[in-house]
Protein backbone atom coordinates (compact mmCIF):
# COMPACT_ATOMS: atom_id res chain seq x y z
CA UNK A 1 0.00 0.00 0.00
CA UNK A 2 1.53 3.49 -1.48
CA UNK A 3 1.62 6.19 1.49
CA UNK A 4 0.22 9.37 0.32
CA UNK A 5 2.70 12.12 0.87
CA UNK A 6 1.34 15.43 2.28
CA UNK A 7 2.47 18.62 0.77
CA UNK A 8 2.90 21.19 3.44
CA UNK A 9 3.10 24.56 1.33
CA UNK A 10 0.64 26.95 1.75
CA UNK A 11 -0.35 25.71 5.60
CA UNK A 12 1.50 27.04 8.88
CA UNK A 13 3.23 24.86 11.31
CA UNK A 14 2.64 25.79 14.66
CA UNK A 15 5.04 25.04 17.19
CA UNK A 16 4.11 22.77 20.15
CA UNK A 17 5.23 24.12 23.76
CA UNK A 18 7.48 20.67 23.82
CA UNK A 19 9.70 22.40 21.04
CA UNK A 20 12.59 22.24 22.53
CA UNK A 21 14.13 24.84 20.07
CA UNK A 22 14.09 28.52 21.50
CA UNK A 23 14.31 29.82 17.96
CA UNK A 24 10.84 28.49 17.27
CA UNK A 25 9.04 28.67 20.74
CA UNK A 26 5.50 29.94 20.26
CA UNK A 27 6.07 30.34 16.22
CA UNK A 28 3.90 30.17 13.60
CA UNK A 29 5.81 29.31 10.36
CA UNK A 30 4.43 29.69 6.82
CA UNK A 31 5.06 27.43 4.74
CA UNK A 32 6.41 28.83 1.45
CA UNK A 33 7.76 25.22 -0.46
CA UNK A 34 7.72 21.59 0.76
CA UNK A 35 9.08 18.82 -1.57
CA UNK A 36 11.29 15.85 -1.40
CA UNK A 37 14.25 18.29 -1.20
CA UNK A 38 12.98 20.06 2.11
CA UNK A 39 10.88 22.13 2.95
CA UNK A 40 11.05 26.02 3.39
CA UNK A 41 8.94 28.31 5.64
CA UNK A 42 9.08 32.14 7.08
CA UNK A 43 8.25 32.76 11.26
CA UNK A 44 5.31 35.09 10.52
CA UNK A 45 4.53 35.77 14.43
CA UNK A 46 8.02 37.10 15.37
CA UNK A 47 9.04 40.56 15.03
CA UNK A 48 11.82 42.44 14.97
CA UNK A 49 11.24 46.10 16.63
CA UNK A 50 14.30 47.24 16.35
CA UNK A 51 14.87 47.42 12.37
CA UNK A 52 12.56 49.12 10.78
CA UNK A 53 11.56 48.87 6.79
CA UNK A 54 13.22 52.73 6.31
CA UNK A 55 16.19 51.52 7.66
CA UNK A 56 16.47 48.55 5.78
CA UNK A 57 16.04 50.50 2.18
CA UNK A 58 18.38 53.19 3.87
CA UNK A 59 20.62 50.66 4.22
CA UNK A 60 20.02 49.04 0.74
CA UNK A 61 19.96 52.70 -0.94
CA UNK A 62 16.26 52.12 -1.68
CA UNK A 63 14.77 55.89 -1.81
CA UNK A 64 11.09 56.01 -1.06
CA UNK A 65 8.58 58.22 -2.48
CA UNK A 66 5.93 57.00 -0.03
CA UNK A 67 5.25 58.97 2.91
CA UNK A 68 4.16 56.59 5.39
CA UNK A 69 5.54 52.76 4.87
CA UNK A 70 4.33 50.66 8.12
CA UNK A 71 6.47 47.73 7.54
CA UNK A 72 6.94 45.65 10.02
CA UNK A 73 10.48 43.67 9.48
CA UNK A 74 10.25 40.21 11.34
CA UNK A 75 12.47 37.19 12.24
CA UNK A 76 11.60 34.49 9.24
CA UNK A 77 13.89 31.94 10.61
CA UNK A 78 17.29 31.31 11.75
CA UNK A 79 18.66 30.36 8.31
CA UNK A 80 20.39 33.31 5.98
CA UNK A 81 19.27 36.01 8.66
CA UNK A 82 20.98 38.99 6.29
CA UNK A 83 18.49 37.72 3.57
CA UNK A 84 14.75 39.14 2.83
CA UNK A 85 11.90 37.34 1.83
CA UNK A 86 8.25 39.21 1.30
CA UNK A 87 5.43 36.75 1.80
CA UNK A 88 2.91 38.84 0.44
CA UNK A 89 -0.72 38.87 -1.50
CA UNK A 90 -0.84 36.86 -5.11
CA UNK A 91 -1.94 40.22 -7.01
CA UNK A 92 2.16 41.28 -6.93
CA UNK A 93 4.56 39.67 -9.77
CA UNK A 94 8.12 39.90 -10.08
CA UNK A 95 7.91 36.88 -13.08
CA UNK A 96 10.33 34.04 -11.87
CA UNK A 97 11.66 35.67 -9.35
CA UNK A 98 8.15 35.11 -7.46
CA UNK A 99 7.08 31.97 -6.01
CA UNK A 100 3.03 31.14 -6.02
CA UNK A 101 2.77 29.32 -3.59
CA UNK A 102 -1.14 29.06 -3.86
CA UNK A 103 -3.72 31.56 -5.23
CA UNK A 104 -3.86 33.86 -2.18
CA UNK A 105 -0.12 33.45 -1.17
CA UNK A 106 3.28 34.57 -2.73
CA UNK A 107 7.09 34.64 -2.02
CA UNK A 108 9.26 37.29 -3.58
CA UNK A 109 12.86 37.21 -2.87
CA UNK A 110 14.77 39.90 -4.74
CA UNK A 111 14.95 43.90 -4.24
CA UNK A 112 12.81 44.42 -7.14
CA UNK A 113 10.10 44.44 -4.56
CA UNK A 114 11.41 46.64 -2.21
CA UNK A 115 11.84 49.08 -4.53
CA UNK A 116 8.46 49.07 -5.66
CA UNK A 117 7.06 48.96 -2.17
CA UNK A 118 9.06 52.01 -1.27
CA UNK A 119 7.45 53.64 -4.82
CA UNK A 120 3.99 52.42 -3.47
CA UNK A 121 3.41 50.04 -6.36
CA UNK A 122 4.37 46.37 -4.42
CA UNK A 123 1.74 44.40 -3.28
CA UNK A 124 -1.44 44.74 -1.53
CA UNK A 125 -0.30 43.05 1.67
CA UNK A 126 3.12 41.97 2.87
CA UNK A 127 4.92 40.97 5.42
CA UNK A 128 8.77 41.24 5.73
CA UNK A 129 10.97 38.59 6.87
CA UNK A 130 14.83 38.46 7.25
CA UNK A 131 15.75 34.62 7.38
CA UNK A 132 13.79 31.72 6.78
CA UNK A 133 13.18 28.51 8.20
CA UNK A 134 14.63 25.77 6.42
CA UNK A 135 14.36 21.85 7.25
CA UNK A 136 16.37 19.27 4.79
CA UNK A 137 14.44 15.88 3.40
CA UNK A 138 12.29 14.84 5.92
CA UNK A 139 12.90 16.65 8.47
CA UNK A 140 9.85 18.53 9.34
CA UNK A 141 7.60 15.17 9.21
CA UNK A 142 10.05 13.67 11.58
CA UNK A 143 9.40 16.61 14.03
CA UNK A 144 5.59 16.52 13.34
CA UNK A 145 5.78 12.67 14.41
CA UNK A 146 7.64 13.89 17.63
CA UNK A 147 4.82 16.34 17.90
CA UNK A 148 6.74 19.58 17.27
CA UNK A 149 4.07 21.39 15.42
CA UNK A 150 0.37 21.18 14.38
CA UNK A 151 -0.53 21.98 11.03
CA UNK A 152 -3.46 24.43 10.15
CA UNK A 153 -4.79 26.25 7.55
CA UNK A 154 -3.26 29.64 6.46
CA UNK A 155 -5.31 32.50 6.23
CA UNK A 156 -4.84 36.34 5.63
CA UNK A 157 -6.35 37.08 8.93
CA UNK A 158 -3.94 34.86 11.07
CA UNK A 159 -0.70 35.57 8.22
CA UNK A 160 -1.31 39.36 7.87
CA UNK A 161 -3.76 40.57 10.14
CA UNK A 162 -3.86 39.35 13.57
CA UNK A 163 -1.65 40.98 16.19
CA UNK A 164 1.56 39.03 15.83
CA UNK A 165 1.26 38.44 19.47
CA UNK A 166 -1.91 36.83 18.99
CA UNK A 167 -1.17 34.64 16.07
CA UNK A 168 -0.01 31.33 18.07
CA UNK A 169 -2.88 30.93 20.18
CA UNK A 170 -4.77 32.28 17.20
CA UNK A 171 -3.68 29.55 14.78
CA UNK A 172 -4.15 27.08 17.96
CA UNK A 173 -8.16 28.42 18.06
CA UNK A 174 -8.47 27.35 14.67
CA UNK A 175 -7.84 23.96 15.32
CA UNK A 176 -10.08 24.02 18.07
CA UNK A 177 -7.20 23.79 20.59
CA UNK A 178 -7.04 25.84 23.40
CA UNK A 179 -3.55 26.66 24.59
CA UNK A 180 -3.77 26.53 28.30
CA UNK A 181 -4.71 23.00 27.48
CA UNK A 182 -1.43 21.68 25.75
CA UNK A 183 1.06 20.25 27.54
CA UNK A 184 5.21 21.00 27.84
CA UNK A 185 5.51 17.13 27.68
CA UNK A 186 5.89 14.90 24.79
CA UNK A 187 4.40 11.61 25.12
CA UNK A 188 2.74 7.92 23.22
CA UNK A 189 0.02 6.45 24.50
Amino acid sequence: MKTEVMNLAGKLLVAMPAMGDVRFEYSVVYVCAHSDDGTMGLIVNKPNPKLKFKKLLNQLNISSSVSKIDIMVHFGGPVEQIRGFILHSSDYQAGVDTLNVDESFSMTATPDILQDMAKGDGPDISLLALGYSGWASGQVEAELLQNGWLICDATYDLVFKIANSDKWAAALASLGVDPLMLSSQAGRA
